[in-house]
């Protein structure tokens, strides 16, 4: 509690400084200007035939003046590439691959012949990181944005989230904010229309998404500690995220471990860099309204947690990362890793305790004010 109200203490204070400074930003003026670098957006599929026609069509129509679309289709075993190929009147063409990342063999690049910024590259399946690995080797421009295939973004999100590059030359990642399309009226690929959806499953992680990303997040980035860039939306320096091998196929969290591996990366080089958390633009996405598919999610965010805190325990405490080593690591690896096992335990002793009557009424009732009120609050 105590680091979810520091948190949210700087996030308050750079939230407000932050809508000042939105308040000199004229996007149109950007859009004329042609200050705007290219961007490349990898949607790795599987088995999305239902929804990745109007995905596309969608991410076709965001409002940036230099951008490309590369969908990975990762070996799907119903009609997504045929989907593609019917809808976008797609051609097979020789696309040469800029990168070296290892990956599952790549089995043909294709075109569209309606929107030439539209291509497609089927791969045989080796998941989700394997195929954002393919897009970043053939993708061809400095930055690139990965996503998750269902998410939406809003027309102006790219225009939004490549600030930091812009403003900061040291920027090597930034991230945008997810937000529930549960309730929400989407038309066309973009949501109308904002309201809340009608469970209270849904209901509850609205709340949790708009507290973790525009407190916790927006915390951390105040005190240049972000160590997670959201796997739905994130954008990064390509160069960089090759030089480090790409991402890791070997962890369930593969979006976390590579914001980790870079922080560590570039800590170790000694480069002057930054990874920031960008308020403003917007990506939608579905969440779980059933109990037992919110189960599985959450059991591989906590995985993945795991995986990556794991595999880079050697930044703990290590004052050679700074900040990160002293502040944010210890923070996730005590708090959001092993917090969970320290609190369902101490529950149990707890209730225990008042079972056998030998609890203080004044130390209840001062325990439940701060491990439960305060942080409802």
């Amino acid at each position: 509690n105590g680091f979810y109200l520091g948190t949210t203490v700087f996030a308050f204070i750079s939230l407000r400084r932050y809508a000042l400074r939105l308040k000199t930003m004229d996007l149109e003026r950007f859009l004329r200007t042609g200050g705007a670098p290219p961007i490349s957006l990898i949607s790795p599929a599987y088995n999305e035939e239902a929804t990745l026609e109007e995905a596309v069509r969608s991410l076709l129509s965001l409002n940036y003046p230099d951008f490309e679309v590369l969908v990975c289709n990762d070996g799907s075993t119903d009609r997504t590439l045929q989907v593609l190929k019917e809808a976008f009147n797609l051609e097979e063409v020789n696309r040469v691959p800029m990168g070296n990342i290892p990956t599952a063999d790549v089995r043909g690049t294709y075109r569209s012949r309606r929107y030439p910024n539209l291509w497609v590259v089927d791969k045989e399946n080796g998941g989700k990181a394997d195929a954002l690995n393919a897009g970043i080797n053939y993708c061809r421009s400095a930055l690139f944005c990965a996503m998750d295939a269902d998410t939406l973004l809003e027309r102006d999100s790219l225009l939004r989230i490549v600030r930091p590059f812009l403003e900061d030359s040291r920027t090597v990642a930034a991230g945008g904010i997810i937000r529930i399309a549960n309730g929400c009226t989407i038309r066309n690929g973009h949501v109308e229309e904002v309201a809340l959806p009608e469970g209270f499953l849904a209901r509850v992680q609205v709340l949790e998404y708009l507290r973790a990303f525009l407190s916790g997040r927006m915390g951390w980035d105040a005190i240049d500690s972000t160590l997670i860039v959201s796997g739905a939306f994130g954008i990064f320096d390509r160069s960089l995220v090759v030089e480090i091998g790409g991402y890791s196929v070997n962890t369930v969290g593969e979006d976390m471990e590579l914001v980790v591996r870079l922080h560590r990366h570039c800590r170790e080089q000694g480069m002057d860099y930054k990874i920031g958390f960008v308020p403003d633009p917007v990506a939608w996405t579905e969440c779980p309204e059933d109990l037992a598919v919110l189960g599985r999610q959450r059991d591989r965010w906590q995985r993945g947690l795991l995986e990556s805190l794991l595999r880079h325990k050697v930044m703990l405490l290590n004052p050679r990362y700074g900040r990160l080593g002293l502040v944010a690591y210890p923070y996730f690896f005590f708090l959001e890793m092993i917090g969970p096992i320290i609190e369902f335990v101490g529950y149990v002793c707890f209730l225990i305790t008042l079972l056998a009557g030998r609890a203080s009424p004044l130390y209840v009732g001062a325990f439940i004010s701060v491990a439960f009120v305060l942080g409802v609050v």
